[in-house]
């Protein structure tokens, strides 16, 4: 990976680190789907208007938008609004880079060596460690609802990795933007079976009083900063690399996220779920860090100014560009 992207992706880790304290701002007022949903609504309105759709087969958006968008929110926001709190929410989701990893070699045969074996049953054991401790204070589902939002971002990986291998020259802004359109209907009928027809409606009208504003700005700052620049870069780099290469840098959102939750919401984790926190983090770091990395197809033209993806064994020429 070159310089110009590891510092792409640093960034992602700190707007994403950063969005699970505007998650938790916004649960506060706002029910679950209906929140999930208008994240998206905002967007995907005005991109099916006047953003071209990207020139990749339907079905990665539609894997994409579902994994990454409707089902990672859906189980992520409801586990939060349930009890679990928000620097763990940050810690339990990077669940995805350990199953990335395993979708790759199900789905797209990337090989698994021994390393990343061993880095899977580490991580396995991390999370039964955070499991335990949750069932031992009676709060083990939330835990199980944030591990299926982190099987369902992997899920989104395998199709934004699918997108940039079959269109290397893909618009990732483009890409990004249009799985908005993908989550918003099915997240709206899920708040109108299980919320209520109107409860989303009136929560949102409430947000517009004098104590309701802090909703409006954690959902602006996760529209913008989290989906349109996170997720955007993020697919960027999904889509120039093999998944299980770029999967690990997410371990570090926790960081932020555990910090932000000390800092601005009093959380203290208990030492167990540091721990398995900890032992989580090595486990998916080897099991993801141990992919082989392999060279994109190059391709004849690339838009927007992006540099045409070359052999990362010899990343210079990217370097050149990026300067």
């Amino acid at each position: 990976m070159t310089s110009r992207d590891r510092m792409l992706a640093l960034t992602v880790i700190v707007l994403w680190g950063l969005n699970f304290l505007a998650i938790r701002v916004g649960l506060d007022h706002l029910p679950p789907f209906f929140f999930a949903a208008l994240r998206f609504a905002v967007i995907a309105v005005p991109v099916v208007l006047f953003v071209p759709r990207p020139a990749v087969r339907i079905r990665w958006i539609l894997l994409y938008g579902t994994g990454f968008g409707m089902l990672q929110f859906a189980f992520l926001f409801t586990a939060m609004r349930v009890g679990m709190p928000t620097g763990l929410a940050s810690l339990v989701l990077q669940s995805s880079a350990p199953f990335t990893v395993l979708l790759g070699a199900a789905l797209l045969r990337e090989r698994l060596r021994s390393v990343q074996i061993a880095g899977l049953v580490v991580a396995v054991a991390g999370i039964a460690i955070i499991g335990w401790n949750q069932f031992a204070h009676a709060a083990l589902l939330p835990v199980l609802l944030t591990l299926a939002g982190g099987l369902s971002w992997a899920l989104g990986n395998i199709g934004a990795r699918q997108a940039g291998v079959e269109t290397p020259g893909i618009n990732p802004l483009h890409l990004t933007l249009w799985i908005t359109a993908v989550p918003v209907l099915p997240l709206l009928a899920l708040s109108f079976v299980w919320e209520g027809p109107d409860t989303g409606f009136r929560a949102l009208a409430a947000t517009f009083s004098g104590d309701g504003w802090p909703a409006l700005v954690g959902l602006a700052y996760i529209v913008v900063l989290g989906t349109v620049v996170g997720s955007g870069v993020w697919t960027y780099l999904m889509s120039r690399y093999p998944a299980g290469s770029v999967a690990p840098l997410s371990l570090l959102v926790p960081v932020v996220g555990f910090t932000t939750a000390w800092a601005f919401l009093g959380e203290t984790p208990a030492p167990a779920s540091l721990i398995g926190g900890a032992v989580v983090i090595a486990g998916a770091f080897a099991a993801t860090a141990g992919a082989k990395k392999t060279a994109a197809p190059r391709p004849d033209h690339v838009p927007d100014g992006l540099p045409a993806r070359v052999d990362i064994a010899d990343p210079k020429p990217l370097e050149t560009a990026a300067r």
